[in-house]
């Protein structure tokens, strides 16, 4: 079983949003193409509180992209995004959703980041992805989407310890930071995470 996991393609992730990923409207056609190659096809969206600790605007003479430690984790403040039921958490208009066959929202607790689609950042609580894709009988799991850094990173980083084979298509997603991300896919690699196109999948 073939599966796509298109991870928050949101209008605040878009250029014009309150935390745009570079270039991140991009990557729609290219989604939008390769759906019909999957047995399955799932979404993410990340769904905040108002009051959610990422923000910086909670933290009284913090700035945004401030670091701090939440949880014995070190953690990065944000603009506020995605805010729960806010036109800016809504997956982008041009994106195609009608082949989802299930979304799993992320970052629903105040208390705690939640980068993966399959975990807070913690490890605390699951999100139950990694069981639903083990039931639907999910073998190779295809990740992209916003931000390929972070949120991606992250997923594609749980799905391979969760057992998954791995692919990253790079043409489908984008990074925040393209020079940290570089870096981080290499580690991907070395994760035994493929990278691959979407023409090649």
């Amino acid at each position: 079983m073939k599966t796509l996991l298109i991870i928050d393609v949101q209008n605040d992730f878009i250029p014009n949003g309150s935390l745009p990923v570079p270039n991140g409207d991009q990557i729609i056609p290219v989604i939008n193409k390769i759906q019909d190659k999957f047995d399955l096809v799932i979404g993410t969206q990340d769904w905040h509180p108002k009051d959610h600790i990422s923000f910086a605007n909670n933290h009284n003479g913090k700035s945004v992209f401030d670091e701090i430690e939440i949880h014995g984790q070190p953690q990065t403040l944000w603009p506020n995004h995605c805010v729960q039921g806010t036109a800016g958490a809504a997956f982008h208009p041009d994106l195609n959703t009608d082949k989802f066959e299930a979304i799993f929202r992320k970052g629903t607790n105040k208390t705690i980041d939640s980068y993966s689609a399959f975990y807070d950042n913690g490890h605390l609580k699951s999100t139950g992805l990694a069981g639903y894709l083990k039931e639907k009988g999910t073998t190779q799991l295809f990740l992209c989407g916003l931000a390929a850094d972070i949120c991606v990173y992250f997923s594609a980083r749980d799905a391979v310890k969760e057992g998954f084979d791995c692919f990253f298509i790079e043409d489908a997603s984008k990074a925040l930071d393209k020079d940290v991300f570089e870096k981080l896919k290499k580690e991907m690699i070395a994760m035994g995470i493929q990278m691959v196109t979407s023409t090649s999948i």
